[in-house]
């Protein structure tokens, strides 16, 4: 190999001739001559020197002419110059004109193919071609039969000239995001002009499939080749639908004003009338303050005009989504919706919507005061039932907490406080004002609320002692009277209820005492990789006490006589948003158990790496209580919860319930122990668990990872302080298919008893989960569903077929049965820059009417 470094600075020429040869070149000569075809314009006339150093090898030989400045290289020649390097088997250098002339070599085994062609490398920047002339200087370049890539865009050409670093005039060009040979799809252009990482503009565009096009051609077309956000029309989507005729959809402008707002207008139109409106505004400022304006407008027209069951609906939707961090005690958060109740029924393909029963929307500005603790925030909130069309609403909602205060405690006594520096109180206050829309019937309530609760901490030995003492009062304009009206129609008692405005105080108390601990085993098997495993017990036992605050005495009730004359008594603020108070006396103890089975694993002796490792074996909890007021059946049923999870392979969790009492055929239970009548101590109540597994394959490897699908996106893409954001994620909202994994499984089995009495029992029981695999290595197949075993019927089936045809991706789903049933085609480029460009079918899909 023939290696020279040339160093040639302006007008100074080097006195030395290289003419070495290791075999006969001749052939090199007679058919690599600078073609007179490429012709590159000197620039204002003026020619250009080397300013730096330039590196040239060769596998055959150089020539260097030195009085003419120039330098022929044959063989596997590279040249080098600052970020360029070209490869050819003959390389033509011009060092005056600083132009560059390569041309491959006619192969020996295959006639008419040239081999060792040009390959220009500027940075990220790959050209491949059959015959080249550049200008290392100027960068301008004439390329002929030429490909190169930008990112995942592909584009070639019969001759490529080359103006600038940036900017590329391309004749009979063709443009793709496939990078198969040859490409399956593609865009043909006779002119084409690309400016690097920014776009491509071609007119009289065809877009063929396996090399065949489609018959009607584009005048003109502007592709984006530039990742992120950019200004640009949003191409339509063609596809059809049974009920609304075909549709051309998504079909609108992105515009993105700067680098903190944005704007998004589109619309879509079905051939039988329908119609559909959508903006969505997106602004943002780092560290401060993001958030996104949407709205919606749609005519929905089901059927022909003459059709008797011809419908047109009026749909519309707004959403306002905004977080701001005013400053770092401060922040506002605002998420509100409001829509038509038949919105998402008539206008969204995204099932969880089409399911969903409510909106919610709120809004809050919190303020907390770091010195103290104490917070005061302002919400609204506000709750709409799309089924019936009722809303609640609460505005506004003002919150005031006080953080715990210690007041007796000492600032020099923290490691050993007395007794009565233990002693702590935290208080919270609330004003809601409420508005109820139902059945078209507006009501409105408003009230206080004050929350007191004071404790102490003190500790006897190892057990902690924690008295307590929760005060509550309401403040309310409005309360209810009751007046017996006499009897309707169909005998029975009329009562008339009414509200009076007045002001009253509503106060109650809770008194309590509680004491806990904490003790644990430890056993050492050492065996089988453990370590050791310990058994926690946390025991706590409570006792707390609220008077009967029904009682004349408090004057929370009143009563009306019905037309027997018996005394009816009620309570004269439950319909206040605070509610009223409960009514008898309420005294009991309480029992709760927390255990908790740990593992510890042994570390490698051969391995000085190894760790040991903590596992959680099972969690298990159990509580009884005894209520000293009530007349009979003090005690409450015995509650076990238990929690376990084995690796990452299942997960079971449940709980049950288990009474002291006897039953009889017309009741539950009675006042008798089951003991006391030789049935055992416990009888079972409830039982519920469910348990849950995931299981995957491997994943495969691939040749080129960067072909690995991902979820779907577009190019209007926004990073709101730091969160990604898309207003459009694909027709489901969900990842497309990972051909990677060769199969998973997701199963879930839920399990539920309810046992009022042996005689009388109710249990469900279903699975739910989904099973994906590779039928082949483009083919997945994927299943969701959930069988009930009591109605021996499947619910909500869905199967779902994905195939990869490599620069485009198939989905094809199917709801089998249901009012959702129906089906889904499409077809799109993966490419994200032209994700847009896709075929749809779908057949009464999440259309529910």
């Amino acid at each position: 190999m023939k290696i020279i470094f040339l160093n040639i600075i302006f007008f100074v020429s080097v006195p030395l001739l290289l003419a070495q040869k290791t075999q006969d070149s001749s052939s090199y000569s007679n058919n690599l001559k600078p073609d007179s075809t490429l012709q590159l314009k000197t620039v204002n006339n003026k020619t250009y020197d080397v300013d730096t150093t330039v590196f040239a090898t060769s596998r055959d030989s150089i020539f260097l002419f030195v009085n003419k400045k120039q330098m022929e290289i044959y063989g596997e020649g590279i040249l080098k110059y600052k970020q360029m390097k070209l490869e050819s088997a003959a390389i033509y250098v011009d060092f005056q004109t600083s132009n560059v002339d390569a041309v491959g070599i006619p192969s020996d085994s295959i006639k008419g193919v040239f081999v060792n062609t040009p390959v220009l490398t500027e940075g990220q920047d790959v050209y491949q071609s059959f015959r080249m002339r550049y200008n290392f200087k100027t960068s301008q370049g004439i390329m002929a039969k030429v490909s190169t890539k930008d990112e995942e865009a592909i584009y070639a050409g019969e001759k490529i000239k080359k103006m600038d670093k940036e900017t590329y005039f391309i004749k009979d060009g063709i443009y793709t995001t496939c990078d198969h040979n040859p490409p399956h799809y593609y865009f043909y252009s006779p002119q084409m002009k690309v400016i690097q990482n920014d776009q491509i503009i071609a007119k009289w565009v065809w877009l063929k499939f396996g090399g065949v096009p489609f018959p009607i051609p584009l005048p003109f077309a502007v592709f984006p080749i530039q990742s992120g956000r950019r200004s640009g029309i949003i191409p339509p989507i063609i596809g059809s639908s049974s009920n609304l005729g075909q549709s051309f959809t998504r079909f609108g402008y992105f515009w993105a004003i700067s680098d903190y707002l944005d704007l998004n207008l589109t619309a879509d139109y079905f051939t039988r009338g329908s119609f559909r409106l959508n903006s969505r505004f997106r602004y943002v400022k780092r560290y401060n303050y993001s958030g996104n304006v949407e709205g919606s407008y749609s005519v929905i027209k089901n059927g022909e005009n003459t059709d008797p069951n011809f419908s047109r609906n009026v749909e519309w939707r707004f959403r306002w989504s905004h977080n701001q961090q005013i400053n770092p005690t401060t922040n506002l958060a605002a998420n509100l919706e409001f829509l038509s109740n038949n919105f998402f029924q008539s206008t969204s393909t995204n099932i969880n919507d089409v399911l969903l029963n409510e909106i919610r929307s709120n809004a809050t500005l919190f303020k907390r005061w770091e010195e103290s603790g104490n917070s005061l925030s302002l919400s609204y909130s506000r709750r709409q039932v799309l089924q019936t069309g009722d809303v609640n609403e609460t505005l506004p909602i003002i919150t005031f907490s006080k953080a715990q205060d210690y007041p007796f405690r000492k600032s020099n006594s923290l490691n050993n406080p007395a007794w009565y520096e233990l002693f702590g109180y935290n208080y919270s206050g609330q004003f809601q004002n409420v508005r109820n829309k139902t059945n078209g019937v507006i009501e409105r309530r408003g009230g206080f609320l004050h929350t007191i609760n004071a404790s102490a901490s003190p500790k006897i030995g190892h057990i902690s002692i924690t008295p307590n003492l929760a005060y509550q009062e309401k403040w309310y304009n409005k309360r209810i009277s009751k007046r017996f009206a006499g009897l309707d129609i169909s005998g029975k008692d009329s009562i008339v209820t009414e509200d009076k405005n007045e002001i009253n105080f509503v106060r109650t108390f809770r008194l309590g005492l509680a004491a806990s601990t904490k003790f644990y085993g430890i056993m050492q098997p050492n065996i089988l990789g453990i370590s050791a495993i310990r058994h926690t017990v946390l025991p706590t036992i409570s006792y707390s006490f609220q008077p009967d605050f029904s009682k004349p005495f408090w004057g929370y009730y009143d009563s009306y006589k019905d037309s027997k004359g018996n005394e009816i008594r009620y309570d004269k603020f439950q319909r206040e948003i605070y509610g009223g108070v409960g009514a008898g006396e309420q005294q009991s103890i309480s029992l709760n158990i927390a255990n908790i089975f740990e593992m510890k694993t042994q570390t490698d002796p051969t391995d000085t790496t190894s760790k040991e490792k903590k596992i959680q074996l099972l969690n298990l909890n159990a509580g009884i209580s005894y209520n000293f007021a009530a007349d009979s059946l003090k005690f409450s049923d015995l509650i076990l919860n238990y929690r376990t999870q084995i690796g990452n392979l299942l997960n079971l969790s449940g709980s049950s319930s288990f009474t002291l009492y006897d039953y009889t055929k017309t009741a539950s239970r009675i006042n008798k122990f089951l003991i006391s009548e030789g049935k055992g101590l416990l009888r079972l109540t409830s039982l519920s668990f469910s348990i849950s597994t995931s299981l995957s394959g491997e994943r495969l490897k691939s040749d080129d990872d960067s072909k690995a699908l991902q979820n779907n996106s577009t190019d209007d893409e926004f990073i709101l302080n730091g969160t990604q954001g898309s207003f459009y994620k694909g027709i489901y909202n969900t990842a497309d298919a990972d051909f990677t994994i060769p199969w998973d499984i997701s199963l879930n089995y839920n399990y539920s008893l309810s046992r009022p009495t042996p005689l009388q029992s109710v249990s469900f029981s279903n699975i739910s989960g989904s099973l994906n695999f590779n039928l082949t290595r483009n083919w997945k197949l994927a299943f969701t569903g959930s069988y009930d075993f009591n109605r021996k019927e499947f619910a909500a089936p869905q199967v779902r077929i994905s195939r990869d045809l490599h620069a485009w991706i198939l989905n094809f789903t199917w709801n089998p049965g249901g009012t959702l049933r129906g089906y889904f085609l499409e077809i799109r480029v993966k490419a994200p820059q032209l994700s847009d460009l896709k075929i749809t079918k779908r057949d009464q899909f999440f259309n529910n009417k």
